[in-house]
């Protein structure tokens, strides 16, 4: 037995050390990370002491191990009490102290043993010593579990299984040595050999738990033939079972049997080796749960919606997209398809790809299998393994791209609103699960962006149409005042017409209509104001409004009781318009026989035009409730939009208005413009 503990302490202590080289490496300065590395360094130079002193068989071996195992427990006592302060308020309890008190027992055994013959000790302190540690380090390993709450427990649970295993092995090792007075050799001697087969559990609980600032990972090769392994190891241990059942039970019958099973075992180690669905399956299996995945998924996730948002580079957000899904699989290009307005799917953007006229139906089969399945189609795979993708039909648009490669589908709110054709590669890709899963949760992240970039593209559409349809009917309207003139000036022509005057007069007014449609089917056209605002005499433009309605009757009063010069900041040819409308609006509720005036005021640093009129008046309900909103009007023959249209161009200028009226009496209209500074 003395080799097979040489040899077990010095494979440990080998283990160990690359443990610890493997711990420094990932060692990112928290401190939970450097006590573990400490302990791993001691946990290494006791194994190795051990191994020297079973060779040597000297006395300052056997003290040098033994120092070396206390101060190994220590360090492990001092991790478990360093992730246990979190749970305990950063106050240390009762079981840390009993483990302070354990280790200076310890200690003290060390030194007793050391100048005192043990045949003279009735009791062999260091027994009792070493006894109470693997007490006192399941008791800590216990507070540690206990104390997380239960959704917390699967980061740290391989390393309370793997230490408290190591406990009990030294309780069972320690309490058959107190009774028997001496130390069963044969269990001893395994010692090492048993705590170094907790490494791979302390490994996972470091992968696990990010917060001992390590960046542990395993292999995915280390950890597929390490599992095999362990299964041939099972395998064995059944196969050896029932060998020893065989040979002690068996009987007359025990070789037919154990032939039986030795063929049985045979099978399903070769099912095991040549089924390659098998394997990948327990691959995919490892993978998913055993070591650190292909991505860091917080790097990517944060590159994928980077480059989403990012506007830097010159790419529409279709582009965008595309280059998102292409970096993810080191894809070169692609194009985007998206439903247009009729249903179908149509290109929509390229990325270092040809333009396609290649339009896919709304109802086709390809469209049907990306909105029902919602696959990620890898066309290399379509082609070798058709069957898999059952139910697909590949349309003749697809493969006429040429390197086509994988085909992304783009769902959002349940929807299908296009999909991604990706190109070849730049170096062999593997696409296996990870990728797919990666690809699938990327891509409803893009569509949910496609999707609102349609619905702002529907959204300014349809404000496109609404401002073109409010602009024609305020065109409208002022083309019916239009019309009123001309109706007006034909009604008189009869009476009038071989007067020089009235000829005149109508020559200027049929100049001035055919100015003002002109402007208004400018302004229609180019759906803006005909130009930017700019000074604006205040009293020739309601000279010029006066101007044109002196056919009318009553006349408009002008009168001026502001300082010149009176300039304003507005659009001429708009707030001729509008205060066109409210002089109209108090003709028409006047009699012939009544009055209307405009009077300009000065009220700070703007100016009033006041409209005045003894006319019908409105109710306070209609003022209150109708008289602001679009299509609402006392007239017969009225629009009802030509306040609406002057509330809305004031307030785009910085002016307001105000009316004030009551029925039987006539209205007040006041009219607030921003002054130019320069005119005052």
């Amino acid at each position: 037995m003395g080799e097979i503990a040489t040899w077990g302490y010095g494979i440990a202590g080998a283990a160990y050390l690359l443990f610890a080289l493997y711990i420094f490496v990932a060692w990112r300065g928290g401190l939970p990370g450097g006590v573990l590395l400490a302990a791993v360094v001691l946990s290494s130079a006791w194994a190795i002491a051990s191994s020297f002193n079973v060779a040597g068989e000297g006395v300052a071996g056997l003290l040098a191990a033994a120092l070396l195992d206390v101060l190994r427990g220590g360090a492990w006592f001092a991790f478990l009490i360093i992730l246990s302060l979190p749970l305990w308020g950063r106050r240390l309890r009762w079981p840390a102290l009993l483990a302070l008190a354990v280790l200076l027992a310890q200690f003290a055994a060390l030194a007793t043993e050391a100048v005192v013959d043990r045949a003279a000790l009735p009791v062999q302190p260091a027994l009792v010593a070493w006894l109470a540690h693997a007490v006192i380090g399941l008791m800590l390993v216990e507070q540690l579990y206990r104390g997380l709450p239960a959704n917390s427990r699967w980061g740290i649970k391989p390393l309370c299984l793997a230490l408290a295993a190591g406990y009990i092995f030294d309780l069972y090792l320690f309490a058959d040595a107190f009774l028997f007075s001496r130390i069963d050799f044969d269990v001893w001697a395994v010692r090492g050999l048993v705590h170094a087969l907790l490494i791979p559990l302390i490994v996972l609980a470091g992968i696990r738990s990010p917060s001992w600032t390590l960046r542990m990972s395993v292999s995915r090769e280390v950890v597929f033939h390490s599992t095999a392994l362990a299964g041939a190891g099972v395998y064995l241990l059944v196969i050896a079972g029932a060998a020893y059942y065989v040979r002690y039970f068996g009987g007359d019958w025990g070789r037919a049997l154990q032939m039986t099973l030795l063929f049985a075992g045979m099978v399903l180690l070769g099912a095991l080796l040549f089924s390659g669905s098998l394997r990948a399956r327990l691959r995919v299996l490892i993978s998913k749960h055993l070591f650190s995945y292909r991505y860091d998924y917080r790097n990517e996730w944060l590159r994928f919606t980077q480059a989403l948002s990012s506007s830097d580079s010159g790419l529409d957000l279709g582009q965008s997209v595309v280059k998102a899904l292409c970096d993810l699989v080191e894809s070169p290009g692609g194009g985007l398809w998206l439903r247009d307005a009729f249903g179908n799917f149509a290109m929509h953007s390229r990325l270092n790809q040809p333009a396609s006229d290649w339009v896919e139906a709304q109802d086709s089969v390809f469209v049907r299998f990306l909105d029902e399945r919602e696959w990620v189609i890898n066309l290399a795979e379509f082609r070798a393994r058709p069957g898999h993708y059952e139910g697909l039909v590949l349309p003749s648009g697809l493969s006429d791209l040429g390197d086509a490669w994988l085909v992304i589908p783009l769902k959002a709110s349940d929807k299908l609103i296009g999909f991604v054709v990706l190109g070849s590669p730049r170096t062999p890709f593997e696409i296996d699960w990870e990728v797919l899963d990666l690809l699938k949760t990327a891509q409803r992240q893009a569509a949910g962006y496609l999707e609102r970039m349609l619905a702002a593209e529907a959204l300014l559409e349809a404000r496109k149409f609404d401002s073109f349809n409010r602009m024609s009917a305020f065109v409208v309207h002022d083309l019916k005042n239009l019309v009123a003139q001309l109706s007006l000036m034909l009604r008189n022509a009869e009476r009038h017409r071989d007067n020089p005057e009235f000829q005149q007069d109508m020559l200027e007014t049929v100049a001035h209509v055919e100015a003002r449609m002109r402007g208004l089917m400018t302004q229609l056209q180019e759906k803006r104001s005909i130009d930017p605002p700019r000074p604006v005499e205040l009293v020739t433009l309601l000279e010029a409004v006066c101007h044109s309605r002196r056919a009318l009757r009553p006349a408009v009063e002008l009168r001026l009781e502001a300082a010149a010069p009176l300039e304003v900041n507005a659009h001429p040819q708009r707030l001729e318009r509008i205060i066109g409308h409210v002089v109209q609006n108090a003709l028409d509720a006047t009699d012939e026989d009544g009055k209307v005036a405009v009077t300009v005021t000065e009220a700070g640093d703007a100016l009033q035009v006041v409209v005045e009129d003894s006319g019908c008046g409105m109710t306070a309900d209609f003022l209150r409730e109708r008289l602001s909103r679009p299509f609402q009007t006392t007239k017969t023959s009225g629009m009802g939009i030509g306040v609406f249209e002057t509330r809305q161009y004031l307030g785009e200028i910085g002016g307001q208005v105000r009316f004030e009226s009551e029925v039987g009496k006539g209205t007040r209209v006041t009219i607030t413009l921003p002054r130019n500074q320069r005119g005052q």
